[in-house]
């Protein structure tokens, strides 16, 4: 059974920046795709970001320019670099990895954007 545990949420202030951090049970190499999903309050679950292990990212159009995501294959690890934070970025934030037809998720950290 695969674990993925999510770290690095808090309360910032808008304008202000966070990194998530996803640590994997095992190698993230072996995972076709790692990705951010987030989930505000009375929201459905929704795709932030996505890498493949070939490299292809792929963002919604609310964090362009301001998140990235990026591997640490060698730390398995998968980050979520958060700029310029909104109040309407809050949310729980999950870390997603795929590898074939499984799909397996973290337990989410939560991210307060006060204005």
């Amino acid at each position: 059974q695969v674990q993925l545990v999510e770290s690095g949420g808090g309360l910032v202030q808008a304008g202000g920046s966070l990194r998530l951090s996803c640590v994997a049970s095992r190698s993230i190499l072996s995972f076709n795709t790692m990705a951010w999903y987030r989930q505000g309050p009375g929201t459905q679950r929704d795709l932030v970001a996505s890498k493949t292990s070939a490299g292809t990212t792929n963002y919604a159009d609310s964090v362009k320019g301001r998140f990235t995501i990026s591997r640490d294959n060698a730390k398995s690890t998968v980050y979520l670099e958060m700029n310029s934070l909104k109040p309407e970025d809050t949310a729980v934030y999950y870390c997603y990895a795929m590898s074939g037809g499984f799909r397996y998720w973290g337990q989410g950290t939560q991210v307060t954007v006060s204005s």
